[in-house]
């Protein structure tokens, strides 16, 4: 079930920075408190391939992200010292040395949970031995949200393991967003900053598909 339009789930999480801190922290409460966007990715688990290449692309763009007053949040199941442990693992040794924002640690999946990206199938129950099974992996697929001031989703995407994200798709959601809330109009297909948006009237399209 699609959570845009919603508000983020309201629940507390485990996380570490590079400083090698555990500390608590709630995305809703991030937005809230800041008076600014979140863009919240989850990667599948630490130490593995396309995780790492995707977590240094959102790096290299955290300045443009912060200049559009957005806060970048980077999040798995791996626990806050396996966190730790990848961030301070050489880039030439596939780590992530020199990530700046916060990891999410969500090691119970409460949030992941409620959120619903868990590569995790129904349960099977062992009637012999009494107990049930689970299929999957029980790790999150390639989740991304974006989160407004308020707290309310306004992005939401979800990619298979093997896929990885283009982070300047963001940039540009978050850009589209901003158009919205400052200017009241709707942005078009393919719209980018400093291009053309509409009026979100008959009047409005037919301008727009006219040129």
């Amino acid at each position: 079930m699609s959570l845009v339009g919603r508000k983020f789930p309201n629940i507390t999480v485990d996380a570490m920075n590079e400083m090698g801190d555990t500390f608590k922290l709630n995305v809703l409460e991030e937005a809230q408190k800041n008076k600014k966007k979140v863009l919240l990715f989850w990667y599948p688990k630490d130490f593995t391939y396309v995780c790492p290449t995707e977590i240094l692309s959102f790096q290299e763009a955290l300045s443009k992200f912060e200049d559009r007053n957005t806060i970048v949040i980077g999040a798995s199941c791996d626990t806050p010292e396996v966190h730790f442990a990848w961030l301070n693992t050489p880039k030439d040794n596939g780590g992530i040395e020199g990530v700046t924002y916060p990891l999410l640690a969500d090691t119970n999946r409460n949030l992941s949970n409620a959120l619903g990206i868990l590569d995790v199938e129904p349960q099977s129950y062992d009637e012999d031995q009494e107990y049930y099974l689970l299929e999957g992996s029980n790790v999150t697929y390639r989740a991304t949200y974006l989160i407004d001031e308020d707290g309310k989703i306004f992005h939401e995407s979800v990619n298979d393991m093997p896929l990885g994200r283009n982070v300047n798709e963001y940039l540009r959601l978050v850009d589209a967003y901003t158009h919205v809330q400052e200017k009241g109009e709707v942005c078009p297909a393919n719209w980018e900053e400093g291009k053309e948006a509409m009026k979100a009237t008959r009047e409005g399209v037919a301008s727009y598909l006219s040129h």
